[in-house]
This record gives structure tokens, sequence and C-alpha cells, in this order.
């Protein structure tokens, strides 16, 4: 089993099949829970640096599995400080992570999808088709190299974890959940489930499923308009989705969980910045306990899309507030980097077509 792809993705296998294999290796139990926690509470990337593990059951391991980590491809940094990577997975494809330093936290921003399948119009990944989910090893290994910036370039761990990245979480519903289970498992990174969001552009089956599931993390929807003739010509997947149909299901959510929900909403000049569709917004957010974070936009090369101005969006922000709806304005950051989401694969792919 010399090939590489021959070989067992070990990060694949929960705890109980790795036990299994051991014993059928002729290896006792007790030692695949050592190269377990190696894996996943000291993120280890080699084999041979299992100090604990004997070197026969090294070469045993050497022989028989494979890690397939990510790593970075480039890092851009921001005079804001936001880094913006490109990751390489094992597979050659690309994809994004971000670290974003605020006053008060240290976020990551993680990718779910290579691409998405979904075709929001203002969004440089909706432009890029979906080749294949993240395993939960792939997103697991964007937190911990986002934290290893944080901590190398800022002295400070990651607080918080998004998953505001490339593709659409709730269309990796498996996947996504066995990494955050990895991420705040004891014998994982042990972080919070509250310090982590999950942002979906609205799949009503699946926020139900999230209900059933009694999620402890945040969940957030993309809105970016609470009329469905605005959203369908935004966001095609609201066609199959429509408004009504997300406020049922978040209801439900909210019923089984009691989880409060954040709407994300980005105020597009000329699209949806009036004072009637603030209107709307503040009706949608009636439906059960939420706040709104109002997105400063990053324009992309592939879209007519840009923020409406500064005022504007403090008229907009100061209506919601009135009608008793908590809002908070995101101003954008990365402004003078390939922050939008897909924008830093997008150039990377682009250049290597150039170099070929």
């Amino acid at each position: 089993m010399n090939n590489k792809k021959d070989k067992i993705d070990i990060r694949s296998l929960t705890l109980e099949a790795l036990q299994q294999q051991f014993i059928s290796m002729g290896e006792k139990p007790f030692r695949a829970r050592q190269v377990y926690e190696w894996l996943w509470q000291k993120s280890c990337l080699s084999f041979d640096d299992m100090s604990n593990i004997s070197k026969e059951l090294r070469s045993k391991l050497n022989e028989t599995f494979v890690i397939n980590n990510v790593r970075i491809n480039s890092s851009q940094v921001s005079a804001d400080k936001t880094i913006k990577n490109s990751f390489i997975l094992h597979d050659t494809h690309l994809i994004e992570g971000v670290l974003i330093p605020t006053t008060d936290r240290m976020t990551a921003c993680v990718s779910s999808q290579v691409g998405c399948s979904l075709t929001c119009k203002f969004c440089a990944t909706g432009y890029m088709e979906r080749k294949r989910n993240l395993n939960p090893d792939e997103i697991y290994d964007q937190v911990v190299l986002i934290d290893k910036q944080a901590r190398e370039n800022y002295g400070i761990p990651l607080s918080n974890i998004v998953y505001m990245g490339m593709g659409e979480p709730l269309l990796n519903y498996a996947n996504v959940l066995k990494s955050i289970e990895r991420i705040t498992a004891e014998d994982g990174l042990n972080m919070a489930a509250k310090r982590i969001t999950v942002s979906t552009a609205g799949i009503a089956k699946m926020i139900r499923k999230l209900g059933d599931d009694k999620v402890k993390f945040n969940l957030a929807l993309s809105l970016h308009a609470a009329n469905d003739e605005k959203r369908n010509a935004i966001m095609p997947i609201n066609e199959q989705n429509s408004l009504k149909a997300l406020a049922e299901a978040l209801k439900y959510y909210y019923a089984k969980t009691k989880n409060a929900v954040t709407y994300e909403y980005i105020v597009f000049d000329g699209v949806n910045d009036t004072l009637k569709d603030a209107e709307e917004l503040a009706r949608f957010c009636k439906h059960l306990p939420c706040k709104v974070n109002i997105i400063e936009y990053n324009p992309i090369s592939f879209a007519n899309f840009i923020n409406a101005g500064e005022d504007r969006i403090e008229v907009f922000a100061d209506y919601l507030r009135k009608q008793g709806v908590t809002t908070n304005i995101r101003r954008s950051r990365g402004k003078d980097i390939d922050a939008a989401c897909g924008q830093l694969a997008i150039n990377e792919k682009e250049k290597e077509a150039s170099l070929s």
C-alpha cells in the first residue's frame, strides 16, 4: 500500500473505526486513542512526529494511512491587519480562509466547499463551479492554520469561527457538523460552540434539520432582501426557499434550540436600500428573536453591485432600531486586498491558467 491514493485517509475514521483498524493490524486499541489525540488535539500532520508511538508502529502508520492536510498557498495582509489566505488541498483545489482581528475578538472565516452551487449575483464564489464538498478535517485544518496565524502575528488565539467562506455550509451538512464536533470536542480543539456561527443562504429543510439536531452553535441567514421578488433576483436559491418557507423553518429552529438568529443584510445602492425595504426587513424580524448585521460590501469585477451611501445606510439602520430590532453596522475588512469571498481563489486560478 505504498501508493498514496491506496492509503486510508486516517482522519476520515472515527475513534472506534480506528481502534478496529489497529486491532486488525495486531495493535492494542489504546494505541489508536494515542494516535487520535495526536491528530485532533495536537493537530499533528506527520506520523513521524508522534513521539510516544514506537518506530515500528509509525512505520506501519506510514504504510497504511495518509494525512491529507491543508496547506497555505498564499496570503495577503491588509492595512487593517486582516489576513486573507488561499489554501491548497491534497488534490490541488484552492479554497479560502480569513483571519479577521478586531479590538474584542479574533475571528477565523472558513470555507465549507470548493466553489459553490448557488449563484448569488453579488458573490464572487457564486461565479465559480462547485467542485466538491470539504471533508471535516479540511475545515478543521483551516481553523488550526488561522489560529496559528493569529498567535504568530498578533499574539492572541482565535476567539470565534464563522462558516462564511466559500460554499454553502448546509449543502455540506454532515461534514460541517462533524468539523464542529471535532473543533468543540474535549479531545479536539475544545472551543465553545457559542463561539461558532454557521451562515446559510437559506435552505429551509436543512434549517429545520439544525433544529432537530438541537445544535449549540449560532445560525446566521444571508438575507439581503425581505421581499421575494428582490431576493429571487439577487439570490436564486430563494425561488425554491421563499421567505415564508424560511420564516417557518426559522421559527421551528428557534422552538427546538432557543437560539436567536442573525440576519446578514448588505444595503446595495438602488437595489434594497429604501425605507420600504427596511420596513419589510423589520416585519421579517418579528418572527423570532434576532439581530441584524448590516454588512459593507466588497465589490467584485463580475457584478455591478455597490454599497449604498453611508447616510442611506445610517437611515436604514436607524429605522430598524426604532422598530426595536438590534442592528449593527459591520464595516468591510481587507478592502485593499482580495477580500470578497472567492476573489483570492479565483485570482490564483487565473494566474495558474495564464502560466500554464
